[in-house]
């Protein structure tokens, strides 16, 4: 009762939801490039809506439909599927000029991203680097984060010499202005553009104070910004309120495309010669909106070797003939970097440790062809540091420096596996390797997928 002994009026309450539709989250299990843009296209072509949670252009997933070779760094490549809404969460930083020649370089291969503007959504909270989709309260890349990128990495390579190896996206300086709250969101874009410019400019000297040598066209990018306005007005919403209505309404499809990997996840990866998001399962929940009793099937891509781009410790890397025959025949080379991939054998400390982060269900194996050339395989299965095995994948990288890989050696199958369509049809050996990393692992391959020449096989099963 009030001092008035009037009756207050009762309190609205949000009811406690059902646990509603599930989410299938596609993860990289390794150092990224693990296929996961492929692995992807294959569950989309059923899905109702795809997400991207994390990262920025820094990522890079390949899709070949009809034999149209589509690339994608921003857009979720299931968009490609003209059924399917595509939602870029709060967690992922945009370039906004990017994010559009994306998607009109792709739409002009082809029919597959035909009206795309219009099944893209963006959350409004995400951080600007220039942003698009349904878009959440996204954080924005601008330009100068770019030329910041590359400033640091010179200075990174002058002072210590070595820089980290960065894309020079500008994915760095954005995730760091988010931290330290001096960021824009595309909802400040969208709002008030003259109190936007302040803080762009703001922003813009901050950055200039720290780096004298620092060029930035202000007015010119300003401008350039203000063009994108009306362009992304339609796509932007409250993405907390529409993930929370496509997870509670009715029964919908939804999948989530991870970017990077767990190894570049900037808590749990080889630190520093990382991401700057967490680019595993925790970052879904952060990177969307959305609580984890959502979070159903989690698949970890595991490349049936292992590569990794840039600089940084890989202990099973194959600087030899053995590495050069697998960077060869598996054509690596960075779909974002053009940079050739180091190349090793497969290394399952580093799988099993990304399934004690992720929990995967299952694995989804791809490039197992590429050993088709072999007559025996190394796995590496453990570590020894000093002549002590270690239980542990570790988290110094002086220390990961110095691991003694212990490899089984497994026969190879020595004959052409492209044409396989279904697990049985494996030759013998081919079928006990990948046993053994589930054996391993602890965890079902229950997707296991080759890449063969045409990259439109389906899961073996």
């Amino acid at each position: 009762m009030s001092d008035s002994g009037s009756q207050e009026a009762p309190k609205t309450r949000i009811p406690r939801p059902t646990v509603g539709n599930k989410v299938t989250v596609v993860l990289g299990a390794q150092w990224g490039d693990e296929g996961k843009g492929k692995v992807v296209d294959l569950l989309a072509q059923d899905a109702d809506m795809v997400c991207r949670c994390q990262g920025g252009n820094n990522a890079g997933h390949t899709v070949v439909v009809d034999s149209v070779e589509y690339d994608f760094h921003l857009l979720p490549s299931g968009i490609i599927n003209p059924k399917v809404t595509a939602f870029i969460g709060n967690g992922v930083v945009i370039h906004l000029p990017g994010l559009f020649e994306e998607a009109e370089k792709n739409e002009r291969k082809g029919k597959s991203l035909k009206d795309w503007e219009k099944r893209l959504i963006i959350s409004d909270r995400r951080v600007c680097a220039h942003c698009v989709c349904v878009l959440s309260p996204s954080f924005a890349v601008f330009d100068f984060h770019q030329a910041v990128d590359g400033v640091q990495e010179q200075q990174r390579q002058e002072q210590a010499g070595q820089n980290l190896g960065t894309t020079k996206k500008g994915i760095g300086p954005v995730y760091s202005a988010k931290a330290a709250r001096s960021g824009l969101r595309i909802c400040d874009l969208l709002a008030d553009f003259t109190q936007f410019s302040e803080r762009y400019k703001a922003l813009a000297k901050q950055y200039q104070s720290m780096y004298p040598t620092l060029k930035i066209d202000i007015d010119g990018e300003l401008l350039k910004l203000k063009d994108y306005v009306e362009q992304i007005k339609p796509m932007v919403r409250d993405g907390v309120h529409y993930m929370y209505e496509a997870l509670h309404g009715p029964p919908k499809k939804i999948l989530v495309e991870g970017a990077n990997a767990a190894l570049l996840d900037i808590d749990f990866g080889t630190y520093p010669f990382v991401t700057s998001s967490n680019c595993t399962v925790g970052g879904v929940c952060t990177g969307l909106g959305m609580p984890p009793q959502n979070v159903g099937e989690v698949y970890g891509v595991v490349k049936a070797y292992t590569t990794r781009v840039g600089i940084g410790a890989f202990p099973s890397e194959q600087k030899n003939e053995i590495g050069e025959l697998l960077q060869t025949r598996g054509k690596e080379v960075g779909v974002t970097t053009g940079r050739k991939r180091r190349c090793g054998w497969l290394d399952l400390v580093l799988i099993k440790y990304a399934h004690m982060i992720n929990g995967f269900t299952a694995l989804a194996l791809t490039k197992l062809d590429i050993l088709d050339v072999f007559t025996e395989i190394k796995v590496g299965i453990g570590y020894k540091v000093d002549n002590q095995t270690i239980p542990h994948f570790p988290a110094n990288q002086e220390v990961l420096q110095r691991v003694e890989v212990q490899y089984e050696t497994l026969p190879g199958w020595d004959s052409d596996t492209s044409a396989a369509r279904s697990f049985e049809e494996l030759p013998e050996n081919a079928q006990k390797y990948v046993r053994f990393i589930e054996e391993h692992v602890g965890v079902p391959g229950k997707k296991s997928r080759m890449e063969v020449q045409e990259l439109m096989s389906s899961f073996l099963n």
